[in-house]
């Protein structure tokens, strides 16, 4: 059963939400306030000297923002036990949310591109907000990858990545097999399969909702059999159709509500949250990928002298992109020029400015207001889904149509990293390529150690390679690829190089402190098959 989210209240301070009165520490605000027990404190001072907190949106670090304060409680816990991590409770940590799959050679129609891929989480949030869904398509060719960063809790990411397959899938089916499956609904027989998941055991499906969602797709699959065209779906317009018809289904599914109390509550917490998704569709030779938001595509590309190269193959919808901040002001009055953008954010307040749900910035407020009035009293009553952002005139300001590019494979390009931006935030894309790359070739246990330009004594050179001896124990080795590489963005220091004592520290912090060290983080590592992609890439070597 979905984890209810936590209520909160809001106050405004400078134009911008501050929430108080928990400690929960959304990916997408980071003015934050919290409330700390007093061993905390002594916690925070220490790590202020050892660690580097994560950055405010105005480039500012957390300790240096007038905005945040601090209230004492009492607590049981010792701020002792958070630094007596051994290192297989330090593997147990990072290993818990990890899944691994080999793709078969043959899947009875071709040999695969996609040798398999490794995928992780590591939470900062309670609960995780970040989500993330793997699946092979069964009626088409293909497999669909994709990570999803929830903000003002989990609900909606949650959704999507239940969902968001379905529609992708259903948008690339031919008019005669959706036929198909429309005749076996309607006739009360079983269901073509259309995906099969590959999914860790905590990545739960919500079972009460499973028909509302079934419902609501079927409708989708109706109406694509109505218009049909007779052409073959187009890879890049199914992705685009099926991200904005979810969100179109989601904001409808919140307007018209449901007799059933829990899905009332459900569908209005799904569309006042909201989540960005970061979906690759790979088949054979070909890489679409379809990006909302500000989670990340990256490939890895292996040059000829064995160094590491990264394509990214998304753009991230933030103010740091130029091409976004036109986008948006040009939907919208010129007198709201100044206004649309602010600090860095959406009207103030929100920073990726493509997203799934986030009703608050799409409905117009009349609706917002009916809506909210005719809901549930834990919704009315909760003064963030209440307030009405400022200098909200022309909505909506804010649209999950995602921007999708294409990539041919080569036999150079060896996998791609799919990552929620709790990872780019703490890594370079180029550290990132070059730590997978040197995981997957096992060249990081044989190259000379580099102190990045970094005067080093005989004392600090002894501990990079005693550092170096212990990775390659047993105790350290990382069966995927994807833990591995979130042991680098949790525990790596200046020299790029994992220091346990600051792994330690960073996964022992508690739930109050996590957040404002690092965001989630969820990875999916996809390896590639380089001599299919080679074969297929020579004249006449496709299909």
């Amino acid at each position: 059963m979905p984890v209810p989210s936590r209520i909160f209240t809001t106050a405004i301070r400078n134009g911008e939400i501050r929430k108080l009165g928990t400690c929960i520490f959304h990916s997408h605000n980071r003015n934050l306030c919290c409330s700390l027990p007093p061993h905390s404190l002594k916690t925070l001072h220490a790590l202020l000297k050892t660690a580097s907190p994560m950055t405010l949106g105005s480039g500012r670090s957390i300790k240096d923002n007038p905005l945040w304060y601090i209230k004492t409680q009492s607590y049981r816990t010792t701020s002792q036990q958070y630094y007596n991590l051994t290192p297989p409770q330090v593997n147990s940590i990072l290993k818990a949310n990890e899944y691994r799959f080999k793709v078969p050679e043959f899947d009875g129609k071709n040999v695969s591109s996609i040798l398999g891929f490794d995928s992780s989480q590591l939470p900062a949030n309670a609960p995780i907000e970040d989500r993330r869904s793997v699946a092979t398509c069964l009626q088409t060719r293909g497999m669909l990858f994709g990570v999803f960063d929830g903000h003002a809790g989990c609900a909606c990411a949650q959704a999507v990545s239940e969902r968001l397959f379905y529609y992708i899938a259903v948008s690339l089916l031919p008019h005669e097999t959706l036929l198909e499956i429309e005749n076996a609904v309607e006739n009360g027989r079983a269901i073509l399969p259309i995906l099969q998941w590959h999914k860790h055991p905590n990545d739960y499906f919500s079972k009460e909702a499973s028909k509302l969602y079934f419902n609501s797709l079927r409708t989708y699959w109706q109406e694509l059999i109505d218009l049909n065209t007779g052409e073959h779906p187009d890879t890049q317009e199914a992705l685009i159709n099926a991200f904005k018809r979810l969100d179109n289904d989601i904001s409808l599914e919140a307007q018209v509500g449901d007799p059933n109390s829990f899905l009332n509550y459900w569908v209005l917490r799904v569309a006042f949250s909201g989540a960005t998704a970061c979906v690759a569709h790979i088949d054979g030779a070909d890489i679409q990928v379809a990006n909302t938001g500000d989670g990340r595509a990256v490939l890895g590309v292996q040059e000829e002298d064995g160094s590491w190269t990264a394509v990214t193959l998304s753009n991230d919808h933030n103010a740091q992109n130029e091409d976004e901040i036109k986008r948006i002001r040009s939907q919208h009055p010129k007198n709201e020029e100044k206004t649309v953008v602010k600090q860095d954010r959406l009207l103030g307040l929100l920073m990726p400015f493509r997203a799934f749900g986030d009703v608050k910035f799409k409905w117009s407020i009349e609706l917002q207001k009916m809506v909210l009035e005719s809901g549930p009293d834990q919704l009315n009553e909760n003064e963030h889904t209440k307030f009405i952002p400022p200098n909200y005139h022309t909505p909506p300001y804010l649209t999950a149509k995602p921007e999708v590019i294409h990539h041919s494979l080569r036999p150079q390009d060896k996998f791609l990293v799919l990552g929620t931006d709790g990872l780019w935030e703490t890594m370079h894309r180029q550290e990132v390529v070059r730590v997978v790359g040197e995981y997957l070739t096992g060249v990081h246990l044989q190259q000379p150690i580099s102190v990045g330009g970094y005067k080093v004594t005989l004392g600090q050179m002894q501990g990079l390679l005693m550092e170096r001896k212990a990775r390659s124990s047993s105790v350290f080795e990382d069966q995927n690829a994807a833990t591995h590489l979130i042991r680098h963005a949790v525990g790596n220091n200046e020299f790029g190089v994992v220091d346990h004592e600051r792994l330690c520290k960073m996964l022992s912090l508690p739930e109050e402190l996590a957040r404002m060290y690092r965001d989630d983080i969820t990875i999916i590592v996809v390896q590639f098959n380089s001599h299919v992609i080679g074969a297929q890439s020579k004249p006449g070597g496709g299909d």
